[in-house]
C-alpha cells in the first residue's frame, strides 16, 4: 500500500481508498510533514485521529508526508496507514518541508488542506476555528498565531526573541500584515493554494512565509487564530541555518516584489477603495500639510518670543492658512487663474477658524492644567490639534470649496472663469474614472 514518490515528485501508485463519509460536508486533508520522527509519529497520529474522529464535524484525511527519513519513520507510517482508515502516507526521496507540502497539497482532492507539526505543539481545540472560515468561504488561508492576543505560549526566551524579531522584520521590510509566519499550524482552501503553489519557489522552512506573502500580495484574506502552544524541546529545527535561509528568502521575495514578478493567477478579493480622485489628492495635500505645519511651528516659536501663546498661535495660523489654501488650490485640486480666488480664500478662512479653535482651545486647557508648561509641550499640543484640523480641512476643501461640480457651475455662470471651468472639467473626469488629472 505504499505511495512512493520519485525525486521529481510523481506518485508511483494511487493512495489508499478512503471510507465513505456519507456526504456530511467538505473534505479536510491534514498533512503531517516528518523527517526521522519514528519515536513520536505513531503516538501523535493516533492522538490526532482519535480527536478528529470524536469531535471534528467534517470528513477528514490525515496524510503523513515522509520527506526522505533515514530511520524507521516510513515503516511506522505504513503501519498507521494499514490500521487507521482515514490515514494516508506518501514518501518523498528529497528533504524539505515545503517540498512535502507542495506535493500533497498540489495533488489533493480535498476542499481544504492543512498541516500541523508532528509534535502537536498546538492545542488541537484550535483546529476547527482554523478551518471553519475556509469551509464557509469567509477566508482564503488561515494560520495559527502565537503572537496575537488570546494566545498562550510556553517556550524558551531564545526562541521567543528570534520569532518576534523575524516577524517584526517581515512587517518592516515586506509589509506583512500577518502576525506569525512560522507557527506550524496552517490551512487553506485547496483551489487557492493550488493556484499559488507554482509561484512559490522555496522548498524548505521559508515555504510558509513565502506562501503567506504571496497570498497577501494577491489580495487574499488570511484568517488568524490565537493558539495554545507548548515548545517541543526535541525540535529538529536548525535555528541558525533556518534564520540564514529565511533572510535569503526575504531578499529573493523583495526582489520579485520590486520587479512586479511576485504574482499568482488567483483572483483576490476586492479591497475597499478610496473615493474617486482621493488617491491622487491625498499625497499632494499631505506634502502641503507637512510644509504648512513646519512653517506654523517655526512662526509660532518666533512670535512666542514677543507675545503670549494664544496670539502667537493665531498669527502664525493666519499666515500659514493663506499659503496652505493657495497651495492646495493649485496643486491638490488643480484650480488655476485668479477667478474666485478671493472667495475661496475666505472659505478657506473657515478652516482657519476651525484650526484656531482647536489649537487655541488645546493651549488654553494645557495652561489651565499646567501654568508653567514648557515650549516643547506647547508645540506637541499644537501638532496634535493641527492633525485633527488638517483632516477636517481636507474634507471641507474636497466636498465644498473645490468640489468639481461647484467649480464647473462657477465657470458656466461667472463669465471669464476659464481657469475654474477647465479645472472642473478635469476633476469631473478624474472623479468618474478614478484616474489622474492631465
Amino acid at each position: 500500500m505504499s505511495h512512493l514518490v520519485t525525486e521529481r515528485g510523481t506518485p508511483a501508485g494511487p493512495p489508499p481508498l478512503l471510507e465513505d463519509h456519507g456526504g456530511r460536508g467538505r473534505l479536510v486533508e491534514v498533512v503531517i510533514p516528518v523527517y526521522n520522527e519514528e519515536r513520536v509519529l505513531a503516538q501523535s497520529v493516533e492522538r490526532l485521529h482519535a480527536y478528529l474522529s470524536d469531535t471534528f464535524p467534517y470528513p477528514f484525511r490525515i496524510t503523513i508526508a515522509d520527506n526522505a527519513s533515514t530511520d524507521g519513520t516510513w515503516r511506522v507510517a505504513e503501519r498507521l496507514m494499514a490500521r487507521l482508515p482515514r490515514v494516508n502516507a506518501v514518501h518523498l526521496d528529497l528533504k524539505g518541508r515545503g517540498r512535502a507540502l507542495r506535493h500533497v497539497w498540489g495533488t489533493s482532492d480535498a476542499d481544504v488542506v492543512a498541516y500541523m507539526d508532528v509534535d502537536l505543539s498546538t492545542d488541537l481545540d484550535a483546529f476547527l476555528p482554523l478551518v471553519a472560515p475556509l469551509i464557509s468561504g469567509h477566508s482564503d488561508l488561515a494560520i495559527g498565531s502565537r503572537l496575537t492576543r488570546g494566545s498562550a505560549v510556553v517556550r524558551g526566551p531564545r526562541r521567543e526573541v528570534i520569532s518576534r524579531c523575524y516577524n517584526l522584520l517581515l512587517r518592516a521590510t515586506l509589509a506583512a500584515r500577518f502576525s506569525d509566519a512560522q507557527c506550524g499550524f496552517k490551512a487553506a482552501r485547496t483551489e487557492i493554494v493550488q493556484a499559488l503553489l507554482p509561484s512559490v519557489e522555496d522548498e524548505e522552512w521559508f515555504f510558509d512565509t513565502e506562501l503567506l506573502l504571496l497570498a497577501e500580495r494577491n489580495g487574499l484574506r488570511i484568517h488568524e487564530v490565537p493558539v495554545d502552544w507548548v515548545d517541543d524541546p526535541d525540535s529538529r529545527v536548525d535555528v541558525v541555518k533556518t534564520a540564514r535561509d529565511d533572510l535569503r528568502g526575504m531578499a529573493r521575495v523583495a526582489r520579485r516584489m520590486l520587479t512586479g514578478a511576485f504574482r499568482a493567477p488567483v483572483g483576490g478579493r476586492p479591497r475597499p477603495q478610496l473615493p474617486a480622485g482621493m488617491a491622487r489628492q491625498l499625497p499632494a495635500f499631505a506634502v502641503i500639510g507637512v510644509i504648512s505645519t513646519i512653517a506654523q511651528l517655526v512662526l509660532f516659536v518666533l512670535f512666542r518670543m514677543a507675545m503670549g501663546p494664544l496670539w502667537a498661535n493665531a498669527l502664525s495660523l493666519v499666515i500659514t492658512t493663506i499659503g496652505n489654501t493657495a497651495a492646495n488650490r493649485r496643486f491638490t485640486f488643480g484650480v488655476t487663474g485668479p477667478e474666485r480666488a478671493f472667495r475661496q480664500q475666505l472659505e478657506g478662512g473657515l478652516t482657519f477658524l476651525l484650526g484656531l479653535a482647536l489649537s487655541s482651545g488645546g493651549l488654553a486647557l494645557l495652561h489651565a492644567a499646567a501654568p508653567h508648561v514648557s515650549r516643547t509641550v506647547e508645540v506637541i499640543a499644537l501638532v496634535a490639534a493641527n492633525g485633527v484640523a488638517t483632516l477636517v480641512r481636507f474634507l471641507l476643501m474636497r466636498a465644498w470649496i473645490f468640489h468639481p461640480r461647484r467649480l464647473r457651475r462657477d465657470g458656466a455662470d461667472g463669465g471669464p472663469a476659464a481657469g475654474n471651468r477647465v479645472a472642473a472639467e478635469k476633476h469631473v473626469a478624474a472623479e468618474e474614472t478614478g484616474g489622474p488629472l492631465s
